[in-house]
């Protein structure tokens, strides 16, 4: 008899690719049947089958407050009882332009669009038609989105730019994009002296969370301020994953760190489709309608989902609310890798703030080569004992986990009791 998340997987299959709408969900990493989920609360959530999972992925991020908080339920109820969308300004819009211009002190303007990818695709145009320059750095391990741009993965040499990583991307759209080493300074400090006044833009992710997390050295951030400065290159912070995630102010508050333009995601939706991307004024001012840079979005702004973003915003402002959320995240790590050490299974974890990541490596990766390097077959089988226990880890070994302020000490408890018999089976 098949379950009922086998049988939607069978039926997606036949209208949808792969049948599912983001290709990670497809559990093709790890092998097995994806779970479709029915509803979520707090820290939980349940599939087709009414089986109970605690969710470590939180929608990739926005559930910070964990799932269906009921204030920002509430909210999105009333705007939406409003009307769905409009067309035009609303003072929501205003409102959450305002609130991340105080939290972000990098961002002097923003302008608020629906998704990630879209939000590092026009701050890559705006850079651009900035400088009037073509190329752009980006750094190896770090995903910001599926626009052409940026889909490429490394050369075979220092100053050799990058290979198409999907079909459909012609080579003369990523011919002007150089992948450097993620946490190189020396080979950073040499890319800018030999075309540094060519350069764009250099783009990426602080904290990286599509290889995994993998946190950026401060000393390799504030090199990079430097060059970027030095050769009137626009740095991009991708914090669509990491702002208001790591910190209130984001990876670049940890740092003291200014980028030119910083991209935000996730967290300011708190759930529903909202991203921005923003910073210094002139930069911005250079946007349509008053400059040349071109951007739009019919669904920009939509006012049920800032009504979602703008609620977040307000309880992650909570005092205690990243200190809590900062504890519970690295117990759970602790916990994870003293359960590994127990059963003598090569393991290691990091967090920052309510991020985290999980390695069957014996040191915390650094660099993408060194995550390409970790037991990806353990960490399968890990997965697998995991999720029969109820606990739900991102379904690929590459993957950040993320923590919400919902995940209370039971909950953390649990999982690590989980884990104990995980590691004994792999040990055995």
């Amino acid at each position: 008899m098949t379950s009922k998340n086998q049988d939607l997987f069978a039926r997606a299959q036949l209208t949808t690719p792969g049948g599912v709408n983001s290709p990670v969900r497809a559990f093709r990493s790890v092998g097995g049947t994806p779970r479709f989920i029915t509803r979520a609360e707090g820290p939980y959530f349940w599939d087709a089958d009414d089986c109970r999972y605690i969710d470590y992925i939180g929608s990739w991020g926005p559930a910070i407050v964990g799932h269906a908080h009921p204030e920002v339920v509430k909210a999105v109820q009333q705007a939406a009882a409003r009307g769905l969308s409009f067309g035009a300004p609303t003072e929501g819009e205003v409102l959450m332009a305002e609130e991340i211009c105080r939290l972000v002190p990098s961002v002097e303007q923003v302008r608020l669009v629906s998704s990630g990818t879209e939000a590092t695709m026009s701050a890559l145009r705006l850079a651009r038609g900035a400088t009037g320059r073509d190329k752009i750095v980006k750094f190896e391990g770090c995903y910001h989105g599926h626009a052409d741009s940026l889909l490429v993965k490394a050369g075979s040499g220092l100053l050799t730019f990058g290979n198409p990583t999907s079909a459909g991307v012609p080579e003369d759209f990523i011919k002007h994009t150089l992948v450097l080493d993620y946490n190189n300074s020396r080979q950073l400090e040499e890319t800018f002296k030999s075309i540094g006044h060519d350069i764009a833009c250099v783009i990426i992710e602080p904290v990286a969370g599509n290889m995994n997390l993998v946190r950026a050295s401060s000393e390799f951030l504030h090199t990079l301020r430097r060059l970027c400065t030095e050769y009137g290159t626009v740095l991009i912070f991708d914090e669509v994953m990491s702002g208001f995630r790591v910190a209130l102010g984001g990876a670049q508050a940890l740092h003291g760190i200014r980028p030119d333009l910083t991209a935000l995601g996730k967290v300011i939706g708190g759930g529903l489709p909202v991203a921005a991307f923003g910073g210094r004024a002139d930069l911005m001012q250079q946007m349509a309608p008053i400059g040349a840079v071109y951007q739009a979005g019919t669904l920009s702004g939509n006012p049920v989902a800032v009504a979602a973003g703008m609620t977040t915003l307000k309880l992650i402002q909570a005092p205690g609310f990243y200190d809590s959320l900062g504890v519970q995240t690295t117990k759970l790590v602790q916990g994870l890798t003293a359960a590994a050490k127990e059963a003598g299974v090569t393991f290691c974890a990091d967090s920052v703030g309510g991020m985290f990541g999980l390695y069957f490596s014996a040191t915390v990766p650094t660099t993408y080569a060194e995550i390409m390097a970790g037991d990806k077959d353990k960490f399968n089988l890990f997965f697998h004992a995991m999720l029969d226990a109820g606990v739900y880890f991102a379904p690929a070994a590459f993957e950040a986990g993320f923590v919400s302020a919902q995940h209370d000490d039971a909950v953390i408890d649990a999982t690590i009791a989980a884990a104990r018999t995980a590691f004994a089976q792999l040990a055995g």
